[in-house]
């Protein structure tokens, strides 16, 4: 039997007293059914609420604008002749204009089990504004797609918060999204009306292909499962001049820069014995984003045992063997970055500026996860037990 995401069952779930309530929808393209079929049109459907207008986070509701930072205005959708209205514009958070005609923000979203990637950030800045505006949130429920064991990096220092990081998480959080949203809730917006409604089916020890759900992309450069498995450490990639891969059909899986040379970074990646991957050696040319149409050495990520697979740890040993490796290239990008005027891209990343410091410095990295680990089982202890629906 798939899981049943919140959508799935909505329609047997949806709470009583919101009842004939007018509603906005906060969506992009993997917000489907088990059968495919997408939030939009289901609840233009539904009898028991009226559907007022589409709100959506970074790249649209249809992932519109391909790659990342590519703000997109909101316009009147065709089909339904509803307003649609952009978060990833001149504003993130909805403005009090565009929830006069609500009652109630549904919230369905296909999270990568990230801290960097922006769609539980425009979820929370939602609950924000409709905490302001008296409106109610409804959160659909759906998988973290690593499944809900596994917690590695560092946990967001708020002196570093921004768009890829608005409240203490560790970056591989283990949550799902009603999750998280209930941690903001309890923690931050204490008297907003909040209501998730759980998935059936799911446990913390399933992955994405073990839900029977189809993978449909969530944002242009998410293309599988692979992609969000190694996405808690290659997303780092973005606060350097390394190409993450952006502009070829493996993006955050291929890695490298035109001054590489693959075999010698391979070389060095092998001797930190990093548990569950292996490096191949290899070419390849962007043909957008950095280094686009310009010959890259590098190499791929090719992941052999899920379970051991450190994504964080082997995001920063590419950094740190880059570091040692070719010291005469200033490795990290400059500003801005997500919004971000005052404080490195590389920083907001990790949530803190120690982890340049220590890459910096040349310190090791067995020593360095240790110290995030650390943080990331204290911030479980006190934080997140407490906001866990499934077992």
């Amino acid at each position: 039997m798939p899981v049943q995401t919140g959508l799935d069952i909505f329609e047997k779930k949806w709470p009583e007293r919101l009842k004939s309530s007018r509603v906005g929808l906060l969506v992009h393209p993997a917000s489907v059914n088990r059968r495919l079929e997408h939030a939009s049109g289901l609840f233009m459907k539904f009898r028991k609420f009226q559907l007022k207008a589409f709100f959506g986070p970074q790249h649209g509701i249809r992932g519109e604008t391909q790659d990342n930072m590519i703000e997109w205005k909101g316009f009147t959708d065709k089909q339904t002749g509803l307003p649609v209205y952009s978060l990833y514009s001149d504003t993130r958070k909805p403005e009090p204009s565009m929830l006069k005609d609500i009652d109630v923000m549904i919230i369905d979203l296909q999270d990568i089990g990230s801290r960097y990637y922006t769609f539980i950030w425009t979820a929370e800045l939602c609950m924000q504004a409709c905490l302001e505006a008296g409106k109610s949130v409804v959160i659909l429920d759906r998988p973290n797609p690593l499944g809900g064991k596994h917690v590695e990096g560092a946990v967001l220092d708020m002196n570093y918060a921004s768009f890829v990081g608005q409240r203490p998480l560790p970056v591989r959080h283990g949550m799902t999204i009603g999750e998280i949203c209930s941690y903001f809730k309890n923690e931050f917006y204490t008297g907003l009306d909040f209501h998730v409604i759980p998935m059936h089916g799911w446990n913390r020890k399933m992955w994405f292909d073990q839900t029977g759900l189809s993978w449909v992309l969530p944002s242009p450069n998410m293309p599988t499962l692979n992609t969000a498995i190694v996405y808690p450490g290659m997303c780092l990639l973005e606060g350097t001049i390394l190409s993450e891969g952006r502009g070829t059909t493996r993006p955050f899986e291929i890695f490298g820069a035109p001054f590489i040379e693959p075999d010698t970074i391979v070389k060095r990646l092998d001797e930190f014995k990093l548990p569950g991957v292996i490096f191949r050696p290899m070419y390849f040319q962007p043909t957008f984003q950095k280094h686009s149409d310009k010959s890259c050495g590098g190499a791929q990520i090719h992941i052999t045992n899920r379970e051991r697979f450190k994504p964080f740890k082997t995001g920063v040993a590419i950094l740190k063997a880059a570091s040692e490796l070719y010291p005469e290239y200033a490795l990290w990008k400059q500003l801005p970055y997500e919004y971000e005027q005052m404080k490195m891209p590389i920083d907001i990343l990790a949530g803190t500026d120690r982890l340049r410091r220590d890459i910096e410095r040349g310190e090791g990295l067995n020593i360095m996860e240790e110290g995030w680990q650390e943080q990331s089982r204290q911030f479980h202890k006190d934080v997140r037990k407490r906001f866990l629906i499934y077992e």
